[in-house]
């Protein structure tokens, strides 16, 4: 790994982790461009914890609000204002997420790296994400204002799926959010604030790991990609949520068709 091999990476991943195209595809499939050694997930773990320092630095205001109503829900037992049941419905998803990651992490690491399922996983979520978007296009009913335990519980479905390179955490919980009625931006909202307890969560996850493969990554390199990555995913957050509002998820579906038939005709 030299600088130049991480600095796209981090690019790469500023870009990919909040686009709906799969930032985990993206990053596996790099070592396969660059003809390099894989650095393994924890190399891409700590281009993952770059985007996580850049949502805490644009929503930081929602993020200390949030936790303050959390605390207080937890202190008091009630509900006071809508941003309560937004951090309970967070909470709530974040539970889901990491029960059904610690069920599919197994599976996800024996088959989930080759090209072959990276492309298929591409196609299919892309062709749930534009039907998702058509559909909803004009009923947008959704509210995560108020405690929605059933929908919170199936965007932390969806946002487990995407343990699976090719899924797209963004791509997955935007999509479940559209088909649940949540609006283009409300949901874009919602699934950059749910990326970040389990960015964390599995950045600790995996800290024990980081002396084992240690040697197959220099830190220097890490930390220089984990550095562009939050700086490109400043740009991403800020512009993807203008973007969106405007022209909806057929272009990233798109994208995500023709990578998936480069993959398959290259790679696999």
């Amino acid at each position: 790994m030299d600088s130049t091999s991480a600095l796209l990476y981090g690019i790469i991943q500023g870009l990919t982790e909040f686009l709906p195209v799969s930032s985990s595809g993206h990053l596996a499939l790099l070592p396969h461009w660059l003809e390099i050694k894989d650095p393994g997930v924890v190399f891409d773990l700590a281009m993952h914890v770059g985007t996580a320092l850049s949502i805490g630095l644009y929503f930081y205001k929602d993020i200390l609000a949030l936790s303050k109503e959390l605390l207080v829900i937890l202190k008091e037992r009630k509900l006071q204002r809508a941003q309560g049941a937004q951090a309970l419905n967070m909470l709530v998803a974040t539970i889901v997420t990491v029960i059904f990651v610690l069920l599919l992490k197994d599976l996800a690491k024996d088959y989930g790296r080759n090209p072959t399922s990276i492309a298929f996983n591409l196609i299919v979520f892309g062709l749930f994400m534009l039907v998702s978007d058509k559909i909803m296009k004009d009923r947008e009913t959704g509210d995560m204002n108020r405690t929605q335990w059933l929908k919170s519980s199936a965007i932390g479905l969806f946002q487990a799926l995407a343990i699976f390179p090719g899924v797209s955490r963004s791509g997955s919980t935007l999509t479940i959010s559209r088909f649940l009625g949540l609006g283009r931006e409300e949901a874009s909202r919602f699934s950059f604030l749910l990326s970040l307890p389990i960015i964390v969560a599995g950045f600790i996850y995996k800290l024990p790991a980081l002396q084992e493969h240690g040697a197959r990554f220099e830190i220097s390199m890490a930390i220089w990609g984990m550095f562009i990555s939050f700086i490109t995913g400043l740009l991403t957050i800020h512009f993807f949520l203008k973007f969106i509002k405007r022209a909806g998820l057929l272009p990233f579906a798109l994208y995500r068709m023709i990578l998936a038939i480069i993959v398959w005709k290259l790679l696999s």
